[in-house]
């Protein structure tokens, strides 16, 4: 079995911006947010991923980012940088500078646009994971790359020591893998709404976009499922599924920056080609956010 890099729920970190077209980082308002996701209970920081535009930052920023939240979590909790490129090159050249950032784990989705066949995934991954020591998760969002990682790949992928798990939104491909790869690779969800089911293929918990606005209960809701509390994980699974709709009611990371702007954090807009949401869209969300409250969900 490979080491687990956290157990629970990761919170797939905004990143806030400011300035005139949101061209600066606020970096006092995401290390409140870093903070706030600590004190919270939140069981690692995934840094520079999809949910934190990393597609439009160049380099340095990105860099910048990476090297901020390791030493802003000074240690506390595991920090996972987003290193991922559809030019194998620059995934390794990031890689490498995230490892000698101090990053704990790296996030790498799968290459888009150019793509590839099952054979250049493996040999993609592969070449990525010989450059680096650190451990890898695997990020395989077919929705967004219109490429899914096969479990047949997966198998041959999961024998890569620091290949060691997968942020998994193909959730019906989930029992062929496990079937194939057993414990060499570990799993944890990419899709919020579905949490509950990768708990019971043997999944280690959640890489989580509402964890950004609660991530107290993301958190305990998979630690309920792994104490064996089924039932309170599945009520809470179901109590939040009006929550997560609304946050994903229009391109992440749209809404969940617009959600922490309303419950008081400076998250700012998004970088184009991102704009801001639609006025009813916002109405829905805030009423969600609202009832969520009211039952405990956001403290």
């Amino acid at each position: 079995m490979k080491q687990k890099i956290f157990t629970g729920a990761a919170v797939a970190i905004v990143t806030p911006f400011k300035g005139e077209n949101f061209d600066e980082v606020d970096y006092d308002a995401l290390g409140d947010l870093i903070e706030f996701q600590i004190e919270n209970g939140t069981d690692a920081i995934v840094i520079c991923g999809t949910t934190g535009e990393a597609s439009t930052m160049p380099d340095p920023e990105h860099l910048s980012v990476i090297e901020y939240a390791v030493r802003r979590t000074a240690g506390r909790i595991p920090v996972i940088a987003g290193t991922g490129s559809n030019d194998t090159k620059h995934a390794i050249s990031l890689s490498r500078k995230a490892e000698s950032l101090g990053a704990d784990a790296l996030l790498s989705v799968t290459p888009y646009y150019n793509k590839t066949t099952q054979d250049g995934l493996y040999e993609h991954f592969k070449a990525i994971a010989q450059s680096v020591s650190l451990p890898i998760i695997l990020y395989n969002v077919p929705s967004r790359t219109n490429l899914n990682i096969e479990p047949a790949t997966f198998e041959r992928l999961c024998k890569i020591p620091n290949i060691n798990a997968v942020k998994e939104c193909n959730l019906l491909q989930i029992p062929e893998t496990v079937k194939r790869c057993g414990d060499e690779l570990n799993f944890y969800s990419g899709e919020d709404g579905y949490v509950h089911f990768l708990m019971s293929a043997g999944g280690l918990g959640v890489i989580s976009v509402v964890s950004n606005i609660a991530p107290r209960y993301m958190s305990d809701m998979v630690k309920a499922y792994l104490n064996g509390e089924i039932e309170k994980s599945w009520k809470m699974q179901v109590a939040c599924q009006d929550l997560v709709k609304a946050l994903f009611c229009e391109v992440n990371p749209i809404p969940v920056k617009e959600a922490l702007n309303l419950i008081g954090f400076r998250a700012g807009g998004c970088r184009l080609p991102l704009v801001g949401m639609k006025p009813e869209n916002r109405e829905k969300l805030a009423a969600a956010i609202e009832n969520f409250r009211n039952i405990g969900g956001i403290k």
